[in-house]
């Protein structure tokens, strides 16, 4: 009797084995049909994890790698499925991981936490507003938002909501059940307002680049996102708050604030050197291109001097599994795409799929369409940097087709990623751990959510859109 692991993974070989035995599509070489499904099969394994992301990504790059040698005399062409660990992209997010997993280590996070608890928290609804602008000041540099959300904002949070009497069984109504879906979906919009606050966010610019030959910049994507972010974080407490009611409505904000910074002590010499590297690294992708430096390089010298100052010791980057786990796979993925491209497989699906899309134009109303879709599809994915990998190159080529403009297109597209993850309390890897808490009912969460995400592809298709061409026109991007 097959068991499910046993099924994921023959379901994986019958994809890898189709392209062997029967001849490719027209326009295709055999070579490629296969390393096309070698990619097709690394995406649904991400999709339905028969092993963890990492071991996935490394066979696909090992078969990759024996399929180029089989049909090509040169060995120097099996480097290209190598090629992701020399991305720039794959060391931007692996260094900004570091940095992210010092606010956890320092205590700097709870201790952001409960100073603005301290000034603003004396409501719950005010609480919600706490959170937002918590996970805003750590979002630049913690593209994990599961370490962001899950690692940082949650267990406060959790701890509140207790200290104020909502437990999970008997009283989640009372302030819980707000708090935390709160906490999602709050995340869940910062990760969409600067390249380095989503580990996805890297990932989908580099495939959407490799398509449109488009470059967008840290600032570029910051002046793009955080506009649209705060006034979504200006009503996203507001929604959650009235589609779940909490009970409590004051809370006795000084005492919570107070016991949790006591227990802190004072501020350490660690945490001030973080927050000194956390600023320089912020300046130095900003200006970046004044200092002569790539986003990629700012990251890998923000790490150094964390390490070199002991803000974080090297024992600390060995046990950020996050991070070591996003290096491999992010770099296999990328490797796999630069090789998919240089075989000529998305100019060949770009041609299939324009002879079936001839009803769609090059206006935005096609961007709206193809957004839109994609948000659909959104609900079959728990994993961020799946639906990444899987989705970006095919409505990226889908612009391709018809015309799009291709950098309105990409923002529609780069920043959906993240807020269409707030439809399912499965759409990102926070979601799982705070909805275990066990304060939330799916009906509420998925309310909530849905509301939220719509209303932020609306303001995406109707303010966004004009501001991210005022900003292309004027090469602020």
């Amino acid at each position: 009797m097959l068991t499910a692991k046993k099924t994921k993974i023959a379901f994986l070989l019958l994809i890898i084995v189709l392209p062997i035995i029967f001849p490719p599509p027209t326009g295709l070489t055999k070579e490629a049909a296969i390393l096309a499904g070698i990619y097709l099969a690394a995406i649904a394994g991400l999709v339905s994890k028969p092993y963890p992301e990492p071991v996935i990504m490394l066979v696909a790059m090992a078969l990759s790698c024996c399929v180029i040698a089989r049909f090509d005399d040169s060995p120097l062409k099996s480097l290209d499925v190598l090629s992701g660990y020399a991305s720039g992209t794959t060391w931007l997010v692996f260094s900004a991981f570091t940095l992210s997993a010092a606010f956890v280590t320092t205590g700097l996070g709870k201790r952001l936490a409960y100073g603005f608890i301290l000034k603003f928290g004396s409501t719950t609804l005010r609480l919600g507003y706490v959170t937002a602008l918590l996970d805003l000041m750590l979002s630049p540099a913690t593209p994990s938002n599961t370490a962001r959300a899950g690692g940082v904002v949650f267990p406060i949070i959790n701890s509140i909501a207790l200290a104020l009497g909502s437990t999970p069984g008997e009283t989640p109504r009372k302030a819980g059940r707000f708090l935390m879906v709160n906490v999602y979906m709050i995340t869940k919009t910062t990760s969409y307002m600067f390249l380095t606050a989503f580990a996805g966010n890297a990932l989908a610019l580099q495939l959407i680049s490799d398509i449109f030959q488009i470059q967008i910049s840290w600032a570029g994507w910051a002046l793009a996102g955080v506009p649209l972010g705060l006034v979504m974080l200006a009503l996203i407490p507001c929604i959650t708050y009235n589609v779940v009611r909490p009970e409590l409505k004051a809370l006795d904000n000084v005492k919570i604030a107070t016991d949790g910074l006591n227990a802190l002590g004072p501020i350490s010499p660690k945490e001030k050197g973080l927050i000194i590297v956390f600023i320089a690294a912020l300046l130095g992708w900003i200006f970046s291109h004044d200092l002569g430096l790539n986003e990629s390089a700012v990251a890998v010298i923000a790490m150094v001097a964390a390490l070199i100052f002991n803000i974080i010791s090297w024992n600390d980057v060995l046990q950020n599994k996050g991070g070591w786990n996003t290096l491999v796979w992010y770099g296999g993925i990328i490797g796999l795409s630069a090789t998919l491209s240089k075989e000529g497989i998305f100019i060949w699906l770009a041609e299939v799929m324009s002879s079936h899309l001839t009803f769609l134009g090059s206006g935005n109303s096609t961007i709206v369409i193809i957004v839109f879709l994609s948000l659909a599809v959104r609900y079959l994915f728990a994993s961020g940097g799946a639906y990444v990998a899987a989705m970006v190159p095919v409505l990226a080529t889908v612009g391709l087709v018809t015309g799009t403009a291709p950098v309105l297109l990409a923002l529609a597209i780069l920043f959906s990623n993240s807020y269409g993850g707030s439809l399912t309390h499965y759409g990102g890897a926070a979601g799982p751990i705070i909805f275990a808490a066990g304060y939330n009912d799916i009906k509420s969460w998925w309310i909530a959510g849905t509301v939220i995400t719509l209303l932020t592809f609306i303001l995406h298709m109707t303010l966004g859109l004009p501001w991210w061409n005022f900003l292309m026109q004027h090469h602020l991007l």
